[in-house]
């Protein structure tokens, strides 16, 4: 590897060759297309820079001179059809190695990504496109009904379509072999927006976070020193693309430091498939959320060659230090965990080279300037629950988002004091180690899924049985919280197993399958403030 890249940051380190302080150095016309993958790409074009397999066994290996190659076709088509600087565009592309193409090509014309999950329904995909002023989609197969029933959409020109042909539908790989691979850069500034995520919230439809061209270098710190990827090695992050799971571990941070990416495409999380592949396919790094190692231990390890390992690290929701252990008893690695959002680069993380404490989400990172805050704004002692906080600078820390995107109220609250709020409360230890308490806006998190209240209740109330209801989180041994419904029927409707069954079918078929309640629970009423606003943390209670 010829570290070039690290040409962006500067690093210090103590005496023990831990990071102590990174500072990210962003040239003002920064491209992640450009000034990484056809860096790389121009210099050392045969460098793996994904390894691809699908579930029924057909693989794929592309290089970064492949990447740059199908990129720039992919930009010449997109180009070729309208798509150009600060458009919306779309992405749901599950683990298609399309998705990989599209991504960079959208950099490189300075349009606007939007990764978005195949779970989306007709009501999610219409709000999603007249919020962002979505131009063009570009989707699997899963989700097109949903975009081809989406009604009152106007900002919605073009769609294309990947692995299938459709009627009104761009084919995506037919388009791209037959465009040029020669591209000329397009200006963009490091502070154009290059990314928005819709994030889940409690008090209203998701929240569009957004990032700027500067983002991909913020996950520097991400890649080496928390990830520890091998840039000759292989690093498996296991999530969909629509999440920005994706953002942390299959794309900025591993290809900045010239390490290829494992990526499997399934349908069906099973496993011992996922334990077969990374002993065949010698994964080096591998990261995912507690419930995933969760299962690899139910599977039995001791049934597979995981010799490969060299390091593992775990986010998404809170490790139970059973897990911990179990792990490191069959594999001699330690699970290294790391929090972040969206919004975000890891916050809090145990880097490489430092002792995870079992349970704890590491220390503050060396990227930012974090706190634990109590009501009133001041940082709170050891042993003390605050909220986790990350002191706001101008320039802005690298890797935090830019704004919420037309929304600058939400912004505001989000910014207030000089700080960036994150919303999760937590506390710290005399050693400095940060400990996870929970949400201070009831998000659940369940599977490594962020889960908005709100989204679920708009949904449940539609059904005329359901005369109000209340989302909240109930945890769960294997997938840290479901979703739980508090509902209360309307005149006429008796509560009944047949009932919650058919609530939860309605939920499902309305919005994306993973958000609807496994648990439901018929009240007379629901505990409301003396505004009128549901008290969920009675509900969690049990009060």
């Amino acid at each position: 590897m010829r570290n070039i890249n690290l040409r962006y940051v500067e690093e210090e380190y103590d005496e023990k060759g831990i990071l102590t302080k990174l500072n990210v150095k962003c040239p003002e016309n920064f491209n992640f297309g450009y000034d990484i993958v056809d860096d790389i790409a121009i210099n050392d074009p045969d460098r793996r820079a994904m390894l691809w397999c699908h579930e029924n066994g057909e693989e794929r290996t592309f290089t970064f001179g492949d990447i740059k190659k199908y990129s720039d076709k992919t930009a010449n088509f997109l180009k070729s059809i309208g798509i150009g600087k600060g458009d919306a565009v779309i992405v749901i592309l599950k683990h298609s190695y399309q998705y990989w193409f599209t991504a960079v090509a959208l950099h490189k014309l300075g349009a606007i990504m939007i990764p978005a999950t195949f779970m989306l329904t007709k009501h999610d995909v219409e709000y999603r496109i007249n919020a962002a002023t979505v131009k063009a989609a570009i989707c699997v197969n899963d989700v097109a009904d949903a975009f081809d029933s989406a009604e009152n959409c106007p900002s919605l020109e073009t769609k294309i379509i990947v692995g299938d042909k459709r009627e009104g539908w761009y084919n995506f790989d037919e388009c791209v072999e037959a465009a040029s691979d020669e591209l000329e850069r397009v200006p963009t500034k490091s502070t154009d927006i290059m990314l928005v995520y819709f994030s889940s919230g409690t008090t209203g439809y998701p929240k569009m976070v957004v990032h700027d061209f500067s983002y991909p270098l913020g996950h520097i710190l991400t890649a080496k020193h928390w990830q520890n990827v091998d840039p000759d090695g292989l690093h498996f992050t296991i999530a969909d693309t629509g999440w920005a799971k994706t953002a942390w571990g299959k794309i900025y941070g591993q290809w900045i430091m010239e390490s290829g990416i494992f990526v499997y495409e399934y349908e069906k999380f099973i496993p011992a498939d996922i334990l077969s592949l990374i002993s065949k396919h010698k994964i080096s790094t591998l990261c995912c959320p507690p419930t995933m190692f969760r299962m690899f231990i139910n599977e039995g390890l001791e049934k597979f060659d995981l010799s490969s390992l060299k390091h593992t690290a775990i986010a998404g929701e809170a490790l139970n230090p059973d897990v911990f252990y179990n792990w490191y008893k069959a594999t001699g690695l330690k699970l290294m965990e790391g929090f972040g959002q969206t919004e975000t680069t890891p916050i809090v993380c145990n880097l490489r080279g430092t002792e995870p404490k079992p349970g704890s989400m590491g220390k503050p990172s060396p990227q930012y300037t974090v706190d634990i805050i109590d009501g009133e704004g001041k940082s709170c002692p050891p042993g003390e629950t605050g909220e986790i906080v990350v002191k706001l600078y101008n320039p802005r820390p690298p890797g935090l988002m830019v704004c919420y995107y037309r929304d600058e109220a939400k912004t505001a609250e989000a910014c207030e004091g000089g700080w960036h709020h994150t919303g999760d409360t937590a506390w710290r230890d005399e050693d400095g180690y940060i400990w996870y308490i929970g949400r201070n806006d009831d998000v659940i998190k369940s599977s490594g899924y962020r889960i908005g209240p709100f989204e679920i209740e708009s949904v449940l109330v539609k059904h005329p049985a359901v005369l109000e209801c209340a989302i909240t989180g109930v945890p769960d041994p294997v997938r840290g919280q479901i979703v739980k419904a508090t509902v209360v029927l309307r005149k006429g409707f008796e509560p009944n197993d047949a009932l919650k069954k058919e609530l939860q079918t309605f939920v499902k078929r309305e919005t994306a399958p993973y958000k609807y309640p496994r648990a439901v629970e018929f009240v007379d009423e629901l505990p409301k403030t003396i505004s009128g606003k549901i008290r969920r943390v009675e509900i969690r209670e049990g009060k």
